[in-house]
Parts: C-alpha cells; sequence; structure tokens
C-alpha cells in the first residue's frame, strides 16, 4: 500500500492515514478527534436543509459530542462490537453521527436509502440480523413529508431480531410510539458527551452495503476498517485535488455508496468541510444547486448525470443566474455521463475552467478506481471518459475466452488485476455468492461486470454492464428484483424487465408481462404492477413501460433472451442476432407487432 504514495505530491501517507500502519485503530477517531485535538471549532458539515438558505453548520467538536452522546445511548441499549445497526434516516448531521457511533463502538451499520420501501428495508434488516434501527419521525425532501417511521414499524413486524427502534425528531411532528421505539433525542440529552472508542482490527467490519445483482436478492456487501477509509481518503483528496479550506460538495444520499465515501468518511477523514444536501435538484427550482454553490461558497461540486441531463433541459439562465467563481472540481458519479452533460457541465456549470472528472467505481471498490486526476498538471482530459485508473489499481481488458486483451484501440470485459485497499472483502453471509460473482468468470482477476473500451492512447472508457443490471438514474438495479416483485400479482404468470436507454435517467425499466387468459383490464394490472414495484422496492424502480405479450421468447431449455427483447426495444430488429436457440422464432415477430402497436398507441 505504501508504493504507490511516492507517486503522489509528497513523500508518504498523509497524517490521516499514517496511523493505520500500526494495526488497531478505530475510524470516528482519524474522522473526528484527530481533528478536534488540532482545530476543534473547524466546520465538519455544512446540512444544507431541504428550505433553501437554512444550512446549518456544525463544526468537529459538535459532530465528535454528538457521536459519542449517540454511542453511549446505543451502548445503554445493548448495542456492542459486532452488533448490526440499521440507519433508515434522510441526510442530515445525525445520520452521520449515527454511522460514527457504530463505528466508535465497534457496531455494524447499515444504511438503507430512505427512499426504499418497507419491504425492501425489511429484506436487509433480517439478511443482515440487524438489533437495532435508527430512523427520524419524518423526512422532508423537495417539500414533502416523507413517513420514515411509519415505514419503518411496516418493516420491524417481519423482523424478530430487531430490539429497539430510535427515533429522532426531524419535524415537529407526534408519530406513534411503541414498546421498542426510543425517543433518540431524549436520550441523548441525557447521554456523556465522551465516548472511549473500541479498539479495532484493520480487518474488522466497518460497514455494510446493499447493492443489486443481477439476481433478485440484494446482496450485502462489506467493508472493512483500514483499507476502506485509507482508500476513500486518499481518492477524495487526490482525485477532487481536496485542498484545506475547501467547501466539497458532493449531493448524494448517505444511503449510497457515494455518500459513504465521498460525503461521510473520505472528506471527515481528511478534515474536511463537506456539504449534506438534504433536497433535490429542482427545489423549490432548477436553480438549487446554483444557488446553493454561490451561497455555501463550494469549490467541488460531485454528482450524478442523470441530475445534470435533468437541468440541462431547464436551460442554462438557472445556471447564470449564480456565482459559481468558488468551483474549481466538477465531478460525475454513478454512470457513463454521455457527450452532451459533460460538455454542458463543463462550459455551462464550470464555465470551461474547472477540472472535470467523470468517476468509475462501484459499492464493491469503495472508493474511485478510473477517473482523469490525479495525473500530471495540464494533463489532457478527454470529455465523457474516466481515462486514467487510480494509484494501484491494474485494468486489464478480457475476451469471451478469459484471456487478456493486450495493445490499444480495443473492448473487453474490465477487470482488475490486483488488490486494492478499498475493495469490498465479502458478501455478508454468503462468501461463495462473493467469489462465484466477481472471481469466478476470469480467475485470478475481480470482474467489474463492466464492458470497456481502452482508446489508442490507453485511456478506459466505460460502455455499460454485461449482465442483467440495469442503472436507473446512477441506482444500479438488477432486472430481476423488478421481476420477483411483479411475480406476486396473481394474473401476472410471467415477466421479463430489461434496461432501455433513456433521456433523462440514462436508463429505465421496460417490462415485457403474459397475462392470464381470463384477465380482462389490462390497464388496471398495469397499474397495480406499478404499485407493487413501488411497495416492494422503491419508486424509481417502477417501470417506464409495461407491454403486454402472449409469450416470452425462450431457449428449449426455458431461458428467456432478454437480448432480443432489448433489440426490440432499441430499434435494431434488423440486427436480431442468432434465433437459433429459440424453442419458437415466431415469437420475435409477435413481440414486434405488439411493441409497433404500443408505440403507436403511445404517440396518438
Amino acid at each position: 500500500w505504501d508504493r504507490p504514495f511516492h507517486t503522489a505530491r509528497g513523500a508518504g501517507p498523509p497524517a490521516a492515514v499514517r496511523w493505520f500502519l500500526g494495526g488497531r485503530l478505530n475510524v470516528s477517531v482519524n474522522c473526528l478527534d484527530q481533528h478536534v485535538e488540532k482545530s476543534p471549532n473547524r466546520i465538519a458539515l455544512i446540512w444544507e436543509r431541504d428550505e433553501p438558505g437554512t444550512a446549518v453548520h456544525v463544526t468537529y467538536r459538535e459532530l465528535l459530542d454528538l457521536t459519542c452522546r449517540l454511542a453511549n445511548t446505543l451502548k445503554k441499549y445493548g448495542i456492542q462490537k459486532g452488533d448490526r445497526v440499521a440507519i433508515y434516516m434522510s441526510v442530515s448531521p445525525l445520520a452521520v453521527a449515527a454511522m460514527l457511533a457504530c463505528a466508535r463502538i465497534g457496531a455494524i451499520h447499515t444504511v438503507v436509502f430512505a427512499g426504499f420501501s418497507a419491504d425492501s428495508l425489511a429484506g436487509r434488516i433480517v439478511d443482515s440480523g440487524c438489533k437495532a434501527v435508527i430512523t427520524y419521525n419524518q423526512g422532508i425532501r423537495g417539500g414533502r413529508i416523507i413517513e420514515l417511521k411509519t415505514t419503518v414499524d411496516e418493516a420491524v413486524k417481519n423482523c424478530p431480531n430487531v430490539k429497539h427502534v430510535f427515533v429522532a425528531q426531524r419535524t415537529d411532528n407526534k408519530v406513534q410510539m411503541g414498546d421498542q421505539d426510543i425517543p433518540l433525542d431524549e436520550e441523548m440529552a441525557k447521554a456523556a458527551s465522551v465516548c472511549a472508542p473500541e479498539s479495532m482490527d484493520s480487518e474488522d467490519v466497518l460497514f455494510m452495503l446493499y447493492t443489486s445483482g443481477s439476481t433478485g436478492k440484494p446482496k450485502g456487501i462489506v467493508h472493512t476498517q483500514a483499507g476502506y477509509l485509507l482508500y476513500a481518503a486518499l481518492t477524495h483528496k487526490y482525485v477532487f485535488d481536496y485542498q484545506q479550506g475547501d467547501v466539497f460538495g458532493c449531493v448524494a444520499d448517505i444511503g449510497w455508496i457515494t455518500g459513504h465515501s465521498y460525503v461521510v468518511y473520505g472528506p471527515l477523514c481528511n478534515g474536511a468541510t463537506s456539504v449534506l444536501f438534504e433536497s433535490t435538484p429542482v427545489y423549490p427550482d432548477p436553480g438549487r444547486y446554483w444557488e446553493m454553490v454561490e451561497r455555501l461558497k463550494i469549490s467541488q461540486f460531485y454528482g450524478a448525470p442523470t441530475a445534470i441531463r435533468l437541468l440541462l433541459n431547464y436551460g442554462e439562465e438557472w445556471v447564470k443566474k449564480y456565482d459559481r467563481s468558488s468551483l474549481k472540481t466538477l465531478g460525475s458519479v454513478g454512470e457513463p455521463i454521455n457527450n452532451e452533460a459533460w460538455h454542458w457541465f463543463y462550459h455551462v456549470v464550470g464555465e470551461g475552467r474547472c477540472t472535470l472528472v467523470d468517476t468509475w467505481w462501484q459499492t464493491e471498490t469503495g472508493g474511485i478506481c478510473i477517473a482523469p486526476r490525479p495525473s500530471e498538471e495540464q494533463a489532457e482530459i478527454v470529455p465523457a471518459m474516466a481515462m486514467r485508473p487510480f494509484f494501484g489499481i491494474l485494468p486489464v481488458l478480457m475476451d469471451e475466452n478469459g484471456k487478456v486483451i493486450e495493445g490499444n484501440d480495443v473492448s473487453g470485459a474490465l477487470c482488475i488485476a490486483q488488490p486494492w485497499p478499498g475493495m469490498a472483502r465479502t458478501i455478508y453471509g454468503d462468501h461463495e455468492r462473493f467469489v462465484d460473482a466477481y472471481f469466478k468468470a476470469y480467475p485470478g482477476y475481480y470482474f467489474t461486470g463492466d464492458g470497456a473500451y481502452r482508446t489508442e492512447k490507453g485511456y478506459y472508457q466505460i460502455t455499460g454492464r454485461m449482465d442483467d443490471v440495469i442503472n436507473i438514474s446512477g441506482h444500479r438495479l438488477g432486472t430481476a428484483e423488478i421481476e420477483d416483485a411483479m411475480a406476486d400479482h396473481p394474473e401476472v404468470p410471467e415477466t421479463a424487465v430489461i434496461g432501455y436507454p433513456h433521456k433523462i435517467k440514462g436508463e429505465g425499466a421496460f417490462a415485457f408481462i403474459v397475462l392470464k387468459e381470463q384477465t380482462d383490464n389490462t390497464d388496471r394490472v398495469k397499474e397495480e404492477l406499478k404499485t407493487i414495484v413501488a411497495s416492494k422496492i422503491a419508486k424509481y424502480a417502477v417501470p417506464d413501460h409495461i407491454l403486454v405479450v402472449k409469450r416470452l421468447p425462450k431457449t428449449r431449455s426455458g431461458k428467456i433472451m432478454r437480448r432480443l427483447l432489448r433489440k426490440v426495444v432499441t430499434e435494431q430488429s434488423s440486427n436480431i442476432g442468432d434465433v437459433t436457440t429459440l424453442d419458437d422464432p415466431s415469437v420475435i415477430k409477435e413481440i414486434l407487432d405488439a411493441y409497433q402497436k404500443y408505440k403507436e398507441n403511445n404517440s396518438s
């Protein structure tokens, strides 16, 4: 791990991570105590609340106080080292303190995005064996109230392991409190503000985060202490060229890995000032991001291409209304950014003077693996391309036979050839699945699931997923997960879901369904399916299109050929490819006719 440091500025790891090399540590000390000792009044977090102009600044001393009180409260109610705790909260200083409080006492946190349904939350709580849940009475987003406690109540009915639900107040509204519910604010007010950090081994588990796979069940990706924090801190410092005094604005939710690595752990380990964004890009209007940049003097802005594509449609005036001169670096995350969005982000938002880094990485990698920076000063940046591997990352491209593809101007399956500190260690409770998913396809290599192109100059461009996983607004989602949810409908015996290009979201879900013969009202069934998907997974997972067909294209062994459905939807039916393995090739014409009819009805 020490080798790559000498290629960066300075000779040796930053002070923030030097302590690791001793073997035992506590992540919360690296993120809080070390900075409180030196500069207790430095701003750690700026909470950009839903209502513009109501930002709350939290110093490192205040965040340590909050963390210790929360940690002592968890200990009081029997949470100890190795226990799992679910966090179901909107973006806030208390949510960050909940993560750090778990780290401080050696408990393992699993943050569940506060837009997930009760079913999704329950599934994650049960799979990880959580003993407690930390939540808010309600959330606020885009001017709307989100009923968080109600969702948790619904979820924990099916979670016998959960002993306590800690409920904090985000709004003044009262919610029903049951026997296992604990008013968190009251308990923290009584708790001591000092909590001795648990001594942790570098390979103890820090957190789990669930991500979609190509099979239906989400997998709990496990990250450990030292390697993860080291990698998050280094990538934050060098990819974005973070300097002390900058205001780092990553607008991701803490429910995703981007929020873990670049809102919480990376910035705080580096003693940075990190923005917590509670709202949406268009609330109260499409100028929200840029008004915030002006008001908070944000130096680095890190967001998703889906939001950039959305804002691009509203025109330049919403951006140009505000002073963006504080910006130095722009970043893109979650999916490959298209050329049009890249140029708008670079020229309109960044006025052609900010470095724009298109970053490629995954929940499993812990931090950024391929990005245009760090590099030599003034080194070229090619639009819409991740380009250069980070220190210690060795990307390789593989062909269908599992052989490494040499040379440039080539495409293949993107793999990584050697371990790196931030990589996931396992899938919780299922190491065999971990090995099968990431190491079996190309033995000796980590398989990312993505395809990539290596340019003539040796830069890397990500070309998209190679499995049945789609990327909706930067959120990875297995098509099998949507299919499993829809399969619950009594009148829908068969479904197949594919991804298709979407102007704003990058990809959308398109569902093909077969109905039982006696079903008369197809519109009713479609609406019911949308409701099922929203309640079982989340609203963003709801298919944009549902097409009723008589049957699905299957091989003789009964496998659905989703590749063919993708060709239909992307209107490449003239290039349908090999259909000899289909049980009945005439099914293609049937589906094409149904699709054309559906399109005509939609356009009229």
